[in-house]
């Protein structure tokens, strides 16, 4: 056995050599580059570990190496002596060697996505934010929403709406204007609720009926004051919390959420509290792990914060029965927002992804996201990718992916560079795709991508 660690390869670790730009010409990555990128990566052998998931279809003869049994996503086990069960169900299982224990997550896909019958239809591309009626408070919500579906379909016969991404910002002021530069993009910004739709609201109370009117003087403005309205909401909706005792609902939405709700709503009580990045939060509460972070997760601010996400879903839910809705997913999420907070160990650190020069951005793009890191992503079994996409399709028809080119690969650019520097870093696209056939066909939402973008022949 060598006493000296084998040299990463490139190439087996996803870096591409070079790319052709817009006008066919070659670019070469810069070996000092393509370092910066291997030590993002942690890279430390010639190749990635071994992967701990396997895709196949149904009905798939697929063999085992070694006498296995698959425990099925509910809870069967089935043996899997020479060949793996021909009736596995879609789904997520796992493959278990008998003879150690050794686990492969079994991932059962359709290989396709959804596709309705009936597809052929029109509609709205809807940036929400600036769908505002005289009950707005300063900002488009779902109550807009719905309205706008209600009389786009019943009135001019449009068969969907495209929103803008609905993911949440940080929870602080100042509240992000950008869409596309999301502190999670599992969870929804409260900047949407509509205070009178909430379960519990009072419309006559005189300090709801105070703030609902400075709310709708915000609509007179022409620019949209996110931080005003912010403050408004909260203010509202702390004054109706302050009354809620539960429901059997909110009970369940908490369930199915379940940890990940939990870890979003203690990142909101903490930053609220902290107002600064988690990455100079004290070292007790830097990890979602950390047992400083379970007081955080237990506190009645937290709860608030699971509040709110299950009063989106109720308004997107209602929405959504309106007519078919077209979800956004961004391509990323900001470096010090809950996303990379709590799925720190697969997102790789010092590195921002972006777009090569073009005769649009002379200078490239640089969109200031960290990117996965594909083999830390595949190491966890793509869960964060998993949990991601089945927020995004719930209460939609459909699924816009942003960037839809960045399944296969990214453009990284290291910290310290520009993107005039940047490598190509490829994913485990085959991998990719069936999750996401998988989660269309669940969700039974259909798939659009943005085909922007630097592409391969």
């Amino acid at each position: 056995m060598s006493l000296h660690p084998r040299i990463p390869d490139p190439a087996a670790w996803g870096i591409v050599d070079g790319y052709h730009d817009n006008r066919g010409d070659w670019v070469a990555a810069r070996p000092e580059v393509v370092r910066q990128v291997l030590e993002a990566m942690g890279a430390d052998a010639e190749t990635p570990p071994p992967a701990p998931v396997r895709c196949i279809r149904p009905g798939s003869d697929a063999g085992v190496e070694a006498p296995s049994e698959v425990v099925t996503e509910a809870g069967a086990v089935l043996p899997a002596v020479r060949a793996l069960p021909a009736d596995l169900p879609l789904g997520y299982h796992t493959l278990r060697r008998l003879a150690d224990g050794a686990e492969t997550r079994l991932i059962v896909t359709p290989g396709r996505c959804h596709l309705p019958e009936e597809l052929r239809a029109w509609g709205w591309a809807v940036q929400l934010y600036s769908v505002r009626s005289r009950r707005s408070w300063g900002i488009g919500d779902l109550r807009d929403l719905r309205e706008l579906a209600r009389w786009s379909r019943r009135d001019l016969g449009a068969g969907a709406l495209l929103l803008n991404p609905l993911h949440a910002s940080l929870p602080t002021p100042p509240q992000e204007a950008s869409p596309y530069f999301p502190s999670s993009r599992r969870y929804r910004n409260p900047l949407y609720i509509r205070i009178e739709d909430v379960p519990g609201a009072d419309r006559s109370d005189p300090e709801l009926r105070r703030l609902a009117a400075a709310g709708r003087r915000l609509n007179r403005e022409r620019a949209i004051d996110r931080d005003r309205v912010l403050d408004l909401k909260l203010n509202a909706l702390e004054g109706i919390f302050a009354g809620f005792a539960g429901s059997p609902r909110f009970d369940r939405y908490r369930a199915r959420e379940g940890s990940g709700l939990e870890d979003y709503a203690a990142f909101c009580a903490i930053a609220e509290r902290r107002r600064s990045p988690w990455q100079a939060w004290p070292a007790a509460v830097r990890r979602p792990q950390a047992p400083a972070v379970g007081r955080h997760r237990r506190s009645r601010r937290a709860r608030f914060h699971q509040w709110l996400q299950w009063l989106l879903d109720l308004q997107l839910e209602a929405a959504g029965r309106e007519i078919g809705l077209i979800s956004d997913l961004a391509i990323g999420c900001r470096a010090d927002g809950a996303d990379a907070w709590q799925w720190q160990g697969q997102f790789a650190g010092g590195i921002s992804v972006g777009a090569p020069p073009d005769p649009f951005n002379t200078a490239g793009q640089d969109w200031g996201l960290p990117p996965f890191d594909p083999w830390r992503l595949r190491a966890a079994a793509y869960e964060p990718f998993i949990q991601t996409l089945r927020a995004a399709f719930r209460h939609g028809a459909g699924l816009r992916l942003d960037h839809a080119m960045g399944l296969f690969r990214l453009f990284w650019i290291p910290a310290g560079t520009g993107p005039s520097e940047g490598v190509y870093v490829r994913y485990p696209h085959s991998d990719l795709l069936d999750i996401l056939a998988l989660e269309s066909v669940r969700a039974g939402g259909y798939v659009v991508g943005e085909d922007l973008g630097t592409v391969e022949n």
